[in-house]
């Protein structure tokens, strides 16, 4: 591809194109893909509605840029390594060709069974590698794929099918997860009790596990791929269809589903990758992520793919069977790029670096955080035992809703500063504003991170709610996509991320919405109220703590918290149980009745001095109160 910064001057003349004339700027890189027809307009959109269209009319098929364009020169190239959960099995490799053969055979499979263009498709699938064949395939033939981090429960999952009107899922007998080896077709079963329009069940078999069967609704993979021809024509797809729908949280309990596009998308996250990273060519390139978000859609299958990269992808965890996992894997696939969490970088730190030297780590030349902001510790910690102070470090901020990086540095190309995300991409012109819009110009100054024009692979809507869409994004600053986080920018440039503005709590990278849990929690039948909020965590980054109002206090809690974390788990999944639990009398709240979270986050932090003014609260003496029942029920 034809668009790789290669220098510090490189970036500046991108930059400076990109904001004074980005339709000319992301002309010349769409120009490097293969289009069934050309845009009439590069970009037409207006905040206010909001409506945002990107290569207007344009005709294009992503699957065609990734699989048909690299056979010719990357057909024997390697496109996929798959590492399985236990090492002690067999690592798995695709070529280019092989890929493309896969893809295809899974196309025609959908198609057997009626699968059409515009039809919603749901994927819920370990870490193996038919999960990113059947995302390609669904986008190959047209249909919108929907991938369900496995690990949700079937109320999270049925929730997601509901709001999409699938007709299919596509699921596995069972997942290895570390020394965990759990059945996920039973939690698929369950789910659709609750889904009357899925007609098909399409199931791999991963673990050979006996397993319940629908008739007439339930499949095997392979048996009905069998005898499927390796050729299947693309579908034409305009350029704003939608490509998949990715849900994600917010501050209201039901989650957004985040719809992306074809042609946008894939334009941004093919650039972002190329850049970012500074690919080169044969580079093993690993993110640990899970596709089943979006880290997992953008940077180990779309971005990789497109520009013709060998992409790994992990079933297992970083501590099995030991923490040199990860190094290991580097090792034995001499790994080039390697991009991970700072959950994982802190709890493999925690082992010492003993671990680390069990490997030979010089393939490495550039490493990555995503998720959340590094902190300085994990950040140095990174640099010296795993990058040999040689590798440049990408601490790259971006969103589901973004669909690619928006704040990094370029590896080798632009300053990576420790706890700072960095310059903004080329195309990405970010403002911060105080809470009443107004711009802030001066430098270490925190505000509220907005964009006020649009980039290639942003959001276009929120699916079946485009007023959602609206109120969540762009109805706090008239002309600004508003991203929650806040931020400040030092004298350089660099941008360096604070944190959520909004009740939204970020786990492992993973974000959850306030409301969605402390709904979970208010169905259990003593709870009459519940405050959910986040604390600083050592490993996590943000561990979950939630107050609850019972109806029956003075009870032993024990029962309670395994009700609690039950309900939690069936709600939502094992990832969104609080950590603590906290039985308070009641919870601090305003005149109007809203819950001052602001309160619960300095309890929780042991701010217990610089709670602030309390005397405008409905109930003042509750803040005693649960400060008490905090310290008394954490021991401290």
């Amino acid at each position: 591809m034809d668009f790789k910064i290669k220098s510090r001057e490189d970036y500046n003349e991108h930059y400076e194109l990109s904001i004074k004339s980005p339709e000319n700027f992301w002309e010349k890189i769409a120009a490097n893909f293969t289009w069934k027809k050309k845009w009439n307009k590069v970009l037409d959109y207006n905040f206010q509605t909001p409506e945002i269209n990107w290569f207007k009319d344009a005709k294009l098929n992503i699957t065609e840029n990734i699989l048909d364009r690299n056979l010719k020169d990357k057909g024997n190239d390697l496109a996929l390594i798959w590492e399985p959960n236990n090492p002690n099995d067999k690592s798995k490799t695709y070529t280019y060709q092989e890929l493309y053969n896969e893809v295809n055979i899974f196309a025609n499979t959908l198609k057997s069974i009626g699968v059409k263009k515009g039809d919603t498709v749901c994927i819920y699938l370990p870490m193996i590698p038919q999960l990113s064949i059947a995302m390609l395939a669904c986008a190959r033939i047209g249909a919108i794929h929907s991938v369900i981090f496995a690990g949700f429960s079937a109320k999270s999952i049925a929730d997601r099918v509901n709001d999409l009107s699938a007709k299919v899922i596509i699921t596995a007998d069972g997942l290895n997860r570390g020394e965990k080896h759990t059945p996920i077709k039973p939690i698929i079963d369950e789910a659709l009790e609750q889904c009357p329009t899925v007609k098909d069940v399409i199931i791999f078999n991963h673990t050979n596990i006996d397993i319940e069967f629908v008739k007439g609704r339930d499949s095997w993979w392979n048996e009905l791929s069998k005898g499927q021809s390796t050729i299947c024509d693309v579908e034409e797809m305009d350029a704003e269809d939608p490509l998949f729908v990715l849900y994600t949280s917010g501050s209201t309990g039901k989650p957004k589903g985040v719809v992306h596009t074809c042609g946008g998308y894939m334009v941004y996250v093919a650039y972002t990758f190329q850049n970012v990273f500074q690919y080169e060519e044969n580079d093993v390139y690993w993110c640990t992520a899970d596709i089943g978000w979006i880290t997992g859609h953008s940077y180990i299958v779309y971005g990789p793919l497109l520009c013709g990269a060998t992409t790994l992808i992990f079933e297992g965890v970083p501590s099995y069977p030991d923490a040199s996992r990860f190094w290991q894997i580097c090792n034995k696939h001499k790994v080039a790029i390697f991009y991970t969490a700072p959950t994982a970088i802190r709890s493999l730190m925690s082992h010492g670096d003993e671990f680390v030297k069990t490997a030979n780590l010089s393939s490495l030349k550039v490493i990555g955080s995503v998720g959340e902001p590094i902190n300085e510790e994990a950040w140095q910690w990174y640099n010296k035992q795993i990058g040999k102070e040689k590798c440049p470090i990408v601490d790259t901020w971006w969103q589901t809703e973004t669909g690619g990086i928006m704040l990094s540095a370029l590896a080798g190309i632009t300053p990576s500063k420790s706890t700072y995300a960095g310059l903004p991409l080329p195309g990405i012109l970010p403002v911060l504003l105080t809470k009443d819009g107004e711009i802030i110009e001066d430098s270490n100054v925190e505000g509220l991170l907005c964009f006020n024009t649009p980039w290639p692979g942003m959001i276009r809507s929120i699916f079946n709610d485009h007023d959602r869409f609206k109120q969540a994004y762009f109805s706090a600053f008239s002309g600004y996509y508003f991203s929650g986080d806040g931020a400040k920018k030092d004298k350089d440039g660099l941008f360096r991320i604070i944190g959520r503005m909004d009740d939204v709590i970020n786990v492992s990278g993973h974000r959850f919405g306030t409301a969605e849990i402390e709904n979970a929690i208010n169905t259990c039948e003593f709870v009459i109220e519940s405050a959910v909020v986040g604390y600083p965590h050592p490993i996590k980054g943000q561990g979950i703590i939630s107050f609850v109002v019972c109806s029956d206090l003075e009870k032993d809690t024990t029962i309670k918290n395994k009700k609690i974390n039950e309900a939690v788990v069936e709600e939502i999944g094992k990832i969104a149980q609080p950590e603590i639990i906290i039985f308070v009398e009641d919870l601090p709240k305003t005149r109007s009745g809203k819950i001052m979270r602001r309160i619960l986050r300095k309890i929780a932090e042991h701010e217990f001095d610089s709670i602030g003014d309390t005397s405008t609260l409905l109930n003042p003496s509750a803040v005693k109160h649960i400060i008490e029942s905090y310290k008394k029920q954490t021991n401290l």
